[in-house]
């Protein structure tokens, strides 16, 4: 039986990040995960010679000084990776049918874009910008401030981010554009919290960058990082069970049989999965209960185009498009009326910028749409599978190219994924694309921290605090300062 300091189950971005951490601090650590590579919803694929990134699509807060940039200079990645810098005039575009707005880099430009637009809400887009900077530097693991508290202000949790924005944003038009790159945490007017879209929208606002080469790249330099610290990743073994001894997980046991003990065990899957891995019992009811009863995010479904080649020039920003009035299209889905939305990205390699190798075009997709071939698995769903997504993906290509007359007679080849493969890859309840969704109504039923009843079992990821790669990052350092000093991590990461 193989004996590790820390056994994590999934090698997600936050598996990935916890042993790089526990593992150059000294511990013995051992990844185990069910699919054939590493990386989670930072997989990349590639078709045609071109590489899909199939999570990780732009990160923010890399300038020099800023929060995601110390970590990951303290992970050893930042020098490693090769970064292209979105537009500091306009990182995303909000378009409406009648209206396109953009996103500039900066606080004091961010500000003076949007008051260009309403001169009149300039005061108001003021005190947003100094809110959420507030509500992110009330974070200890975003502040990097020594204080015993938990990650997150509890009075941010009980806030609507819908809410907020309408109590200090009179017009109708900016309030849904301050809310226009929501599907970057599928939010949801009447449920998210504050505290999530201020996290988000403010490190975006600080920078926006691409990851060029991939995101599979970030995963090669963790992974990297992980075996020289004398780490172990074993890949194409599910966890099947683990083993309560005495209050304790004892070990885990792989599908082949083998089983893997530890003194610690972090858990980087979604909760419900790890209630599925142990014996009735083991946690109480009323915690079952309530991890089985929580909602989760909207999935969605992605179309990836293959250009020909240096046919469609490069453009260095998102383009988020609506055909309604409303941003908060997760509140307000209807099949018969999709695509409601959409969001662009363009790609291109390290060595040519001038023009667009590929893109990727995102939708919200309701479960319900996929559900009768629910049973099925990839690469094996039938021929109405295929039509099914065959049909979609012309829908949503129509709808691109009203926006961009044209573009269709540039596409070599696409691709196309819905919840389902998300399900299958990722492992969350019904494909959802960013896990447990944080419900201001209920703030500390859908709260999630690292500590669980076993008292060497812990979680990790996206579905303990927030999402994305500054928030799976966070999450992490917390998850990491259950078994080592949180503070002496703080210090070490500020002196990075």
């Amino acid at each position: 039986m193989a004996d590790y300091d820390v056994v994590i189950i999934g090698s997600g971005l936050g598996g990935l990040l916890c042993a790089n951490i526990l593992s150059r601090e000294g511990l013995n650590v051992c990844i185990v995960e069910k699919n054939f590579k590493p990386g989670g919803s930072l997989q990349t694929f590639g078709r045609k010679g071109t590489i899909f990134n199939t999570g990780l699509n732009y990160t923010e807060s890399l300038d020099e000084g800023q929060v995601l940039n110390r970590y990951f200079k303290y992970l050893g990645v930042l020098d490693k990776l090769k970064l292209q810098k979105l537009d500091t005039e306009g990182f995303e575009v909000i378009d409406f049918p009648d209206g396109r707005y953009r996103f500039a880099m900066g606080k004091e430009n961010f500000l003076e874009t949007l008051s260009k637009d309403f001169p009149a809400e300039r005061q108001g887009l003021k005190t947003y910008l100094e809110k959420i900077k507030a509500v992110c530097d009330e974070i200890s693991m975003y502040s990097f401030s020594e204080k015993p508290s938990n990650m997150i202000n509890e009075r941010h949790l009980n806030m609507g981010a819908a809410d907020y924005i309408r109590s200090v944003i009179s017009n109708n038009r900016l309030q849904n554009i301050l809310a226009g790159n929501s599907m970057l945490y599928s939010g949801t007017e009447n449920k998210t919290q504050l505290f999530t879209h201020a996290l988000i929208n403010n490190s975006f606002i600080e920078s926006a960058w691409r990851v060029a080469g991939g995101s599979h790249t970030l995963v090669n330099i963790l992974t990297d990082n992980i075996v020289k610290n004398g780490g172990t990743i074993i890949l194409k073994q599910k966890v099947g069970k683990l083993v309560v001894e005495e209050g304790k997980i004892g070990c885990a046991v792989l599908a082949n049989g083998e089983k893997i003990s530890g003194k610690h065990f972090i858990a980087n899957i979604h909760p419900e999965s790890l209630l599925n891995m142990t014996e009735p019992g083991v946690f109480r009811k009323v915690y079952v209960n309530r991890i089985r009863n929580l909602e989760n995010t909207m999935g969605m479904f992605t179309l990836y185009l293959v250009f020909k080649k240096d046919t469609v020039p490069y453009v260095k920003h998102n383009f988020y498009h609506f055909n309604q009035d409303n941003a908060w299209i997760a509140s307000d889905y209807h099949p018969e009326k999709w695509p409601q939305n959409y969001l662009l990205m363009h790609t291109c390699t390290a060595e040519n910028a001038r023009f667009a190798d590929s893109a990727s075009v995102i939708t919200y997709m309701d479960f319900a749409e996929v559900k009768k071939w629910e049973h099925t698995h990839t690469g094996d769903r039938g021929e109405d599978y295929l039509d099914f997504k065959n049909n979609k993906a012309g829908i949503l290509l129509d709808a691109v190219e009203k926006q961009f007359p044209g573009l269709r007679n540039h596409v070599a080849a696409y691709y196309t994924s819905t919840p389902l493969t998300w399900r299958d890859y990722t492992g969350t309840r019904a494909g959802s694309a960013y896990g447990l969704l944080k419900d201001f109504n209920r703030p500390l039923e859908s709260l999630i921290t690292p500590r669980t009843q076993i008292s060497n079992l812990f979680l990790t990821g996206q579905n303990l605090n927030v999402h994305g790669i500054l928030g799976v990052t966070t999450s992490a350092v917390v998850t990491c300062g259950e078994l080592i000093d949180a503070n002496y991590l703080i210090r070490k990461i500020k002196a990075a």
